[in-house]
């Protein structure tokens, strides 16, 4: 029924348009040139069979449209992924998938020469002298990097995220500003002392009134920031680091395995840690809000108990 109604605006169309074409000729060689339903007429409508070409042009297209929308994809720009989606809509611990970390490039490794001894366990196998990081330990590492940033966050924590390559800093950026308050990031380069030599960087009153010490802190490039891995442990900092096969996994305190050299992975990691945090910022909030509105009820009920 939608053929036969497509074919019947088809033929009235055609005819119409011969009608036109045999009057004006000039008309026929605008109709030629702009035979695409989708291009735009580029001729101004001077004339009444301008406008009624236009019309029937118009019309024919949205009855294709009609007729064949029904089968075509419900697939558009907004709804499929896009690679930077990883960076400005990053998913939430529990929608990650192995195909979003294959995709995003994770599981490459560095030469099978420059493996760590102490990767092995998080090493799938090697093909063309290239040591493949096997995802399945990654995912399960990631959602458990995903519970303590979110546990970290909900008791009122705060969380610095450390990536001090170029292509790394709009991630951290972007990641710290989903926590609000509770975020910070460093794109630049770690200072040394920054935590053990605390006094001297931000002066005595600062450190003595001011939390400068985060309560966790994730690097997306561990080895160039070795140093500022040693300075939270020996500040007891808890750590959670991308770790690459040529990295001891034991340098940080929650490893999780991938490609540091990623910045497609490092993007996807810091944008889901980081959804994590909001999560953990939003039952720290309605926690406060809670116990203030308690503490409300409490104030304006001891007056009414001393008048009684």
């Amino acid at each position: 029924m939608a053929l036969s109604r497509l074919r019947q605006c088809a033929v009235s169309a055609a005819r119409a348009a011969r009608r036109s074409t045999a009057a004006h000729p000039s008309v026929a060689a605008r109709h030629r040139q702009n035979s695409s339903f989708a291009k735009v007429e580029e001729t101004p409508l001077e004339t009444p069979e301008d406008w009624t070409n236009f019309q029937l042009k118009r019309a024919e297209y949205e009855t294709l449209l009609e007729t064949f929308g029904e089968y075509g994809s419900t697939q558009t720009r907004n709804n499929t992924f896009q690679p930077h989606h990883s960076l400005h809509r990053p998913v939430a611990p529990s929608d990650i998938t192995l195909s979003a970390l294959i995709a995003s490039g994770a599981h490459f490794g560095h030469s099978q020469k420059r493996m760590n001894p102490n990767f092995v366990p998080y090493a799938y196998g090697v093909r063309a002298g290239i040591t493949i990081i096997d995802l399945d330990h990654t995912l399960p590492l990631l959602r458990r990097a995903a519970q303590v940033v979110r546990g970290v966050a909900a008791r009122g924590g705060s969380v610095v995220f450390v990536g001090t390559r170029a292509d790394l800093r709009s991630a951290v950026r972007l990641a710290a500003e989903r926590m609000g308050k509770q975020g910070y990031h460093v794109g630049e380069r770690w200072l040394p002392g920054t935590l053990t030599n605390k006094v001297h960087m931000f002066g005595p009153d600062v450190a003595r009134d001011e939390q400068v010490v985060p309560d966790l802190a994730i690097f997306l490039n561990p080895i160039p920031n070795i140093h500022a891995i040693r300075e939270c442990a020996l500040e007891h900092v808890p750590t959670i680091g991308i770790v690459d096969s040529n990295v001891d996994p034991r340098v940080v305190m929650y490893p999780i395995p991938a490609n540091d050299e990623s910045p497609r992975t490092a993007e996807l990691i810091a944008g889901l840690l980081s959804v994590a945090g909001r999560e953990g910022v939003a039952i720290y909030q309605e926690e406060q809000a809670k116990a203030a509105a308690l503490a409300a009820s409490r104030k304006h009920s001891r007056p009414s108990q001393h008048a009684a």
